[in-house]
């Protein structure tokens, strides 16, 4: 084996990366695993993690420089002092937006493992069967019986808090203890739960965040500080969890700074034979070669890399030959919610900065439910009682007032809710061979907007989001409704989809690239619809489950 071969190269270190690169190694896989930005190195690296809001000299905010160097991170708050480092750089790497696009990217070791949300759900039946059902796109290649077992597998190792609730539209998991819900969430639980007579539920959010010790990874201490990196590996990242099995291996090479800019496609035997490289700090070109190759560079990335790819064979890249690579484009639409005051509980409190809050599944379209729209939605929200900040220093005096801002304020109830987008053939992603990023790359232009679906959606969303507070007893109950574009849910999905049948879609039920068998997807890019729970425990199970076919495939013979 030369200095630049191995049994398998993944690229890209976020959630599914890390997760093709455990899966890999543990079935015995001399492994290389390209991240195109820095390494972060747990722990050590997380240089803000156990700093106080007073020790940032803008108190975590933003500065004018900042909202000049990143127009569009500015647009929504990963915008701030604390954890800049963790955001790709708009300047280095910008795109075109052909409508507004809201790109959130982490080029970096671990990727957007160290900034997620960690809100961990099942897919249900209903969802893996929604666009036969509903006659849109393609029906997904596989049904829920098939990720069932992986779903576990992925819980069990990640850790996934929460608890089992019974309810059909979010199945139940291989949980850790859940974390609880405040007192004013559980009379507001309650009090739904009986007005809308069973038929809505508010439950704990399930988390990857662990309630007790995990392979070497210490407990939530309820810091609600997860997005700078957690120093007790208690949240699901690459670096608490997938990195050091895979390391432990022994068959893990990590290669950061490494811009995979192709994969090299072998026309004779119709297969990958590895990847060119661009090493981002020296600009100097690589090759490296392998028996099968797992694409996880997240969605629109993903789609950059097969569209550069086997040009000569394909005009629109590898995978292309379908006409739906980067079709597709999905995310969850938000910006819609209500909040409001709650009564009644001003002698209670609540321990800890909890990093999680509650979640209302969907319900929506199911049942005897039925709306001018299809598909549906979900709610993530939380309550808690206002603190110091909650008025204006300059506009009050006096040792009686500041005695007044020492104790807790009214409590206050909010949520905002996650729509389905649907999987549109005209929300695209495609070359922009006119612009040019900090490497000399072209960089993609998308082309991606809600439609009137998801438009009479978020008129419902913000109506029962409305009723339900006030059914639940808040008051003063306010809504709000902004900003309806795509990117700012960070579930970006679609671009190279699974599918039946390689006229209609860039991927097969194993998560194979139809054109170059030996080539799997399985980050969002290959989701076939969006369902409106947060996606990545699906990449999770899709990831081992691909690996598993994977490395069986490979000892026969087969790829």
């Amino acid at each position: 084996m030369s200095a630049n071969t191995y049994d398998a190269i993944v690229i890209g270190s976020g959630i599914s990366g890390g997760w093709a690169a455990k899966e890999l190694t543990e079935k015995g896989l001399k492994t290389i695993m390209l991240e195109r930005g820095r390494n972060i190195e747990h722990i050590k690296d997380y240089v803000n993690a156990n700093k106080d809001p007073w020790e940032f000299p803008h108190r975590g905010g933003r500065t004018q420089k900042m909202i000049e160097d990143y127009p569009v991170l500015k647009r929504d708050y990963p915008l701030n002092e604390v954890n800049l480092d963790y955001w790709a750089s708009d300047k280095d790497s910008p795109y075109t937006e052909t409508k507004r696009f809201d790109w959130f990217r982490g080029y970096h070791v671990g990727g957007r493992s160290l900034m997620w949300g960690r809100q961990s759900y099942r897919w249900a039946d209903v969802d893996f069967e929604a666009n036969l059902k509903d006659g849109i796109a393609v029906d997904w290649p596989i049904r829920y019986k098939d990720v069932a077992p992986w779903y576990s597998y992925a819980e069990k190792f990640a850790g996934i808090s929460g608890n089992r609730d019974g309810l059909a539209i979010l199945p139940d998991g291989d949980f850790m203890p859940p974390m609880d819900m405040n007192v004013v969430e559980k009379d507001v639980a309650k009090r739904l739960k009986q007005h809308y007579k069973d038929a809505r539920d508010m439950i704990i959010g399930r988390t990857a965040n662990i309630t007790v010790p995990h392979n070497n990874r210490t407990n939530c201490q309820y810091r609600n500080k997860c997005w700078l990196g957690c120093p007790f590996g208690a949240y699901f990242s690459t670096q608490s969890a997938t990195l050091p099995a895979a390391m432990a291996t022994g068959n893990l090479t990590v290669r950061p700074w490494s811009i995979v800019t192709k994969i090299l496609y072998d026309k004779d035997t119709k297969k990958a034979k590895g990847v060119e490289v661009l090493d981002a700090e020296t600009n100097q070109t690589y090759e490296y070669f392998a028996k099968v190759v797992f694409l996880n560079a997240s969605t629109i990335n993903s789609a950059w890399v097969l569209m550069n790819s086997a040009t000569d064979v394909w005009d629109g890249g590898l995978g292309s030959s379908s006409g739906e690579l980067g079709h597709n484009l999905m995310d969850h639409h938000l910006g819609v919610g209500a909040s409001g005051r709650y009564e009644g509980f001003e002698d209670k409190y609540y321990f800890g900065r909890r990093a999680n809050g509650f979640y209302i599944p969907r319900f929506a379209n199911l049942g005897n439910d039925k709306r001018d729209f299809i598909r549906g939605f979900g709610y993530q929200g939380g309550a808690s009682r206002e603190g110091w900040s909650r008025d204006i220093a300059e506009l009050n005096v006096g040792g009686a007032f500041k005695d007044a801002l020492t104790e807790p304020g009214t409590w206050q109830v909010g949520m905002g809710g996650f729509g389905e987008t649907l999987p549109y053939h005209e929300n695209k992603v495609t070359l922009d061979k006119t612009k040019k990023d900090k490497w000399g790359l072209s960089v993609v232009a998308i082309d991606a907007e809600l439609k009137d679906n998801e438009k009479k959606m978020r008129v419902a969303m913000e109506a029962e989001g409305k009723a339900m507070l006030e059914a639940a007893g808040v008051k003063d109950v306010q809504t709000h409704s902004s900003n309806p574009f795509l990117g700012r849910g960070i579930h970006e999905m679609g671009t190279a989809r699974m599918g039946r049948d390689p006229k209609t879609s860039v991927l097969n039920q194993w998560n194979q690239v139809w054109d170059a068998k030996n080539v799997f997807v399985t980050d969002g890019s290959c989701m076939t619809s969006a369902a409106c729970q947060n996606p990545s425990l699906t990449y999770m199970a899709l990831t081992a489950r691909a690996a598993d076919y994977a490395v069986k495939a490979l000892k026969k013979n087969e790829i």
